[in-house]
C-alpha cells in the first residue's frame, strides 16, 4: 500500500479521467475483489454533493444507480467528513487514485483505485500543461491537434465571446427600456474609447439623454460643445478661439438642461498616438451622431460590409481635421481609421448583432453577423501575433476573436481540461 499521492495529480484532472474512461477498465475489481463494469459514469455535478450522479455500476451481479465520489486517496472520504453527511447516502461507488487506507479502516462501500489503470504519459502531458511558461500551456502542441478540431473550438469561442458581450449590452436594454438605439450609441461610444477610455466613453454617453443630442444633431458644433463639455474637458483656461466658443455654448446648454460634467482626470492621454486621444475620438462621436440617423437601423439594413464600414467613415469638423487637442496641430487631417471602424465593428456591431436576433428570434441576422466577422481581415496585436508564432493560422477576425476568448479565459487560468485544444492533446499519443 502506497501513502504518496502522485503530485501532478489533482481532482479535476481525476473527475475529467474518470469521465472520459481514460483509464483500463479491463478486468476492473473493487479493493477486494468484486467485479466491476462501468455502464455509465454519470453527469458530473459542480454544485455541492457526490461528484458524479446518475451513474450506473454492475458490481458483481447487481446493477447500481446512484452517485460516484471521487478522492485523490480514500482517506479523502474522512478527512472531508462525508460519512457524516446525509448528501453522501446514495454513492454506489468511491473512486480513488490511490488506496492509502489498511482495509479494516476503509469506508463501507465499494472502492476501485486507479492508479495502475491511468497512462503515466497522460499525467506526464498535463503537468506539462500545467508548469510550462510557454505562452499558453500547450505551447507548440497547439498546432498538433487536427484543424476539425480547431474550427469547431473556435466557433463555440466566438459564441461565447459575443454571449459576455450580449450579456452586458441586455443590461442596457433593460435600463433603456428597449432602446436599441440608444443601446448601440452606448456600445460605440465605448468603442471609440478602447481600450484605456472605454469606460469614461461609456459614461459620457451615458449622461446625455439620447433626445438632447437629437434636437441638436443638425448642429455639429453644439454637439461638439455638449460632449466636450459634459466630458469636463472645457473647464480652465482655454487656449484657442474655438474652444472658448465650445465653453460659452456649453455654458449656455448646461444650465438649458441642468447637465452635471465628468470630472476632467478621469481621460487618459499619457503614452498613446494622437489618432487615439479622446479628444479627436469624441469629435468623431459628434461627427457619427451628426452625419448618421438611427444608426442601429442602418446597421440592421446594411448586407454588405464595404458598406458597414462606410457608416462609420465619417469626418469630424474642420478644427479637429487640423487638432488634436486644443491648442495642438497636427500634420495631416486626423479621423479615425480602417483599423478602428473594424474594431468597432467586431467588437460592438456584430455582438449587437448576435444580440438582435437572439432576442428576436432572427436567424437570418445571426449569420449575417457570421459573414460580417468572417470578411474582416484578423486583428494584429501581440496575442494574435504570439498566436501566430506558435503556427495557428489565423485569417479572418472570427479567428482572431476565438483565440482572443481562448487565451484569456482558458489558457490564462489553465483550464485545459475545459479546452477542446487541451482535452484532445490529452488524449492523443506521446506527440511533443
Amino acid at each position: 500500500m502506497k501513502v504518496n499521492v502522485n503530485p501532478v495529480l489533482t481532482e479535476e484532472l481525476l473527475q475529467y479521467i474518470w469521465q472520459a474512461g481514460l483509464f483500463n477498465q479491463e478486468d476492473l475489481t473493487t479493493i477486494t475483489g468484486e467485479p466491476v463494469r462501468i455502464l455509465k459514469t454519470g453527469t458530473l455535478n459542480r454544485h455541492t454533493g457526490p461528484d458524479f450522479s446518475g451513474a450506473l455500476i454492475r458490481i458483481g451481479n447487481i446493477i447500481w444507480a446512484g452517485h460516484v465520489e471521487l478522492h485523490l486517496q480514500t482517506s479523502g472520504w474522512h478527512k472531508h467528513r462525508h460519512h457524516l453527511d446525509k448528501n453522501y447516502q446514495n454513492v454506489v461507488l468511491h473512486v480513488v487514485f490511490e488506496q492509502d487506507m489498511a482495509e479494516e479502516r476503509l469506508p463501507n462501500m465499494p472502492c476501485i483505485e486507479l492508479q495502475n489503470r491511468v497512462p503515466k504519459i497522460l499525467l506526464e502531458r498535463y503537468h506539462h500543461l500545467m508548469r510550462t511558461a510557454s505562452f499558453v500551456p500547450c505551447g507548440n502542441m497547439a498546432q498538433q491537434a487536427p484543424a476539425l478540431i480547431w474550427q469547431g473550438w473556435k466557433e463555440r469561442l466566438l459564441a461565447e465571446r459575443w454571449e459576455r458581450k450580449a450579456a452586458v449590452f441586455r443590461e442596457w436594454l433593460q435600463q433603456t427600456r428597449y432602446n436599441w438605439e440608444e443601446v448601440c450609441f452606448r456600445a460605440v461610444a465605448q468603442a471609440l474609447g478602447m481600450p484605456v477610455n472605454a469606460a469614461p466613453f461609456l459614461q459620457l454617453a451615458g449622461s446625455l439623454p439620447q433626445q438632447v443630442l437629437a434636437r441638436h444633431k443638425p448642429q455639429l458644433f453644439q454637439l461638439e460643445a455638449l460632449l466636450f463639455g459634459q466630458a469636463g474637458l472645457l473647464g480652465g483656461a482655454l487656449p484657442d478661439a474655438y474652444s472658448q466658443k465650445l465653453a460659452q455654448e456649453f455654458a449656455f446648454q448646461q444650465h438649458k438642461y441642468q447637465l452635471t460634467p465628468m470630472p476632467v482626470h478621469l481621460w487618459k492621454f499619457l503614452r498613446m498616438r494622437p489618432s487615439s486621444f479622446p479628444t479627436l475620438r469624441i469629435a468623431t462621436l459628434a461627427a457619427i451622431i451628426h452625419q448618421t440617423s438611427h444608426l442601429f437601423s442602418r446597421i440592421l439594413e446594411t448586407n454588405d460590409i464595404t458598406e458597414l464600414e462606410k457608416l462609420f467613415f465619417v469626418q469630424p469638423s474642420p478644427y479637429w481635421q487640423q487638432h488634436y487637442r486644443f491648442g495642438k496641430t497636427m500634420d495631416k487631417p486626423a479621423g479615425i481609421g480602417t483599423t478602428t471602424i473594424r474594431n468597432i465593428i467586431i467588437n460592438t456591431v456584430c455582438p449587437l448583432l448576435y444580440l438582435y436576433a437572439q432576442h428576436n428570434g432572427i436567424p437570418h441576422l445571426h449569420l449575417k453577423a457570421l459573414r460580417f466577422i468572417e470578411a474582416l481581415p484578423a486583428e494584429n496585436n501581440h496575442t494574435t501575433r504570439s498566436w501566430e508564432d506558435l503556427h495557428i493560422a489565423i485569417e479572418t477576425a472570427m479567428d482572431s476573436q476565438a483565440l482572443l476568448q481562448l487565451k484569456t479565459h482558458y489558457c490564462d487560468h489553465r483550464k485545459c481540461l475545459d479546452c477542446a485544444i487541451g482535452v484532445k492533446l490529452l488524449k492523443m499519443g506521446d506527440q511533443h
